[in-house]
């Protein structure tokens, strides 16, 4: 039950974020009750969508695990080594300076990492789909991102170094928080250690 909930979750959080990268749909969802109303929805089933994978994953993890192959240990570092670039590109995403400018779409590189590195570091059923479907989607964001023929919008400023150290220091804070307050206690996973 728990995959399954997942599994709709999924669905409902890539579905709506395929829906963006469709301009002519979005534009005709637009079209029947404006902007707002738009995003409103969208804003509604993506976070059911979210919830369900939480609800769902979480179910799975304590009543259906299943196991389909046995990731080595030394996986597990280079996940958590993974997952600190992944965070400073989070950052970048919201500082944006050079590393914006260089990495391009921070925020699409870093799911990507993120779902790379718990791919590499979970063998099990629910993982796989979960990392796998995560991953999919951003790597087919990444280039729809390439062929759309909309800017988007205008030009995002960008700024320089200063939003740079900003990036870091509130990657490393969040890696942090995510290694030693998130993983431990929400998800129930220890990241350094046993």
């Amino acid at each position: 039950m728990g995959l399954a909930l997942m599994i709709v979750g999924l669905v409902l959080f890539i579905g709506t974020h395929v829906v963006t990268t469709q301009r002519d749909l979005r534009s005709r969802l637009i079209g029947i009750g404006g902007e707002a109303v738009y995003k409103i929805a969208y804003a509604v089933v993506a976070l059911s969508g979210l919830a369900l994978i939480a609800y769902g994953f979480g179910s799975y993890r304590a009543h259906g695990w299943i196991d389909v192959w046995y990731p080595p240990h030394w996986t597990k570092h280079l996940t958590a080594l993974l997952m600190l670039p992944m965070a400073v590109l989070l950052a970048a995403a919201y500082s944006r300076g050079r590393i914006y400018a260089a990495v391009k779409h921070p925020m699409l590189t870093a799911v990507k990492l993120w779902a790379v590195g718990h791919l590499i570091a979970n063998g099990d059923l629910g993982s796989i789909i979960l990392f796998g479907s995560l991953l999919a989607w951003a790597v087919y964001d990444r280039i729809s991102l390439k062929r759309r023929s909309d800017a988007g919008g205008p030009p995002i400023p960008v700024g320089g170094a200063k939003n740079d150290v900003i990036a870091i220091v509130a990657g490393v804070v969040l890696y942090l928080a995510l290694a030693f307050v998130f993983h431990p206690y929400v998800i129930g996973v220890s990241v350094f250690g046993a």
